[in-house]
């Protein structure tokens, strides 16, 4: 089942650091949450395990893929203020996917493309909220009148995703530390028409989709199965298998084992992977810091 072009090396559980330490029982949860849907462990998900840490030891094994340091980013479930329809203060729209697919035309393009075509979806007051609603690839929009829509990922154009991040420090506005999500959108507001010039240097745009989903569970991710907090992340494909355990020591940080379950544009290479944190803003203010080293093993099936 795990099938990389990079280097990898299968390694002891003894040396996961904190390994003895970590809640097995709540990683192995997040586990069969969507285990039935791989084929290749789909059997391990109605195996009894009356000790987790024993069910993990016995049916995996730990490897190392690629060459650490890794990079570790975070990511949420924004909960922003929106209204359904276009007003004086909500006038920045959301919009679904249009029927013919997505428009292969970047972002800049875009508005003009889709307008008066009824694909809004909701409308909200901050073009840099609606920009990176669309790098989160879901969130929560709250109604005048208390009411929640959930928003997923539909689709994109299929163009590259360019950080804005790094082109203010490219540019020499931040530094790498001060280039947060936080800060880049606060530059944005504070220059209104560079602001819409740095964000169309990012071609890539994102269409969502209505769902309707529980207000306590997670947005849903690649797998079209609910995140879960601090124990889901987004990986690449090509290198991590979604569904399988990643044991994940990040600097600064308590390891901890999580569950490959989503996917990011972003997201490129075997030692890089995004953490959801959860929704509001409280998940948000612990996520925008996030860029941290160290490694991430993946639990490889036996």
């Amino acid at each position: 089942m795990l099938t990389t072009g990079s280097a990898s090396a299968e390694i002891s559980f003894h040396d996961l650091k904190g390994w003895a330490g970590e809640n097995h029982g709540a990683a192995l949860s997040a586990f069969r949450a969507t285990c039935d849907l791989v084929p290749d462990i789909a059997h391990l998900c109605t195996l009894p395990a009356p000790d987790p840490r024993a069910f993990f030891e016995d049916n995996f094994r730990p490897v190392l893929i690629g060459t650490p340091p890794a990079l570790f980013t975070a990511y949420y479930e924004p909960e922003l203020a929106g209204s359904p329809t276009r007003t004086d203060r909500f006038a920045h729209p959301v919009y679904a996917m249009p029927p013919e697919g997505p428009p292969p035309i970047p972002r800049a393009d875009m508005p003009a493309a889709l307008e008066g075509r009824g694909l809004e979806i909701a409308w909200l007051d901050d073009p840099a909220e609606v920009f990176f609603l669309q790098v989160q690839g879901s969130g929560r929009v709250r109604l005048p009148d208390g009411k929640v829509i959930r928003l997923g990922y539909a689709g994109k154009n299929g163009l590259e995703y360019r950080s804005i991040g790094r082109e203010l420090v490219r540019r020499g506005v931040f530094t790498v530390p001060q280039a947060t999500a936080e800060a880049v959108k606060g530059w944005i507001r504070a220059n209104p028409a560079e602001g819409t010039a740095l964000m169309n240097h990012n071609p890539s745009f994102i269409f969502f989709r209505s769902l309707d989903l529980p207000p306590d569970t997670g947005p849903i991710g690649t797998m079209g199965r609910p995140v879960i907090p601090m124990r889901s992340i987004a990986v690449d494909p090509e290198h991590v298998p979604l569904g399988l355990p990643v044991w994940v020591e990040r600097d600064g940080a308590a390891p901890g084992l999580f569950v490959a379950h989503d996917t990011g544009s972003a997201i490129k290479g075997p030692q890089r992977a995004d953490i959801f944190m959860g929704s509001g803003p409280e998940a948000g203010a612990a996520a925008s810091p996030v860029a941290d080293g160290g490694r991430m093993i993946v639990l490889a099936p036996r």
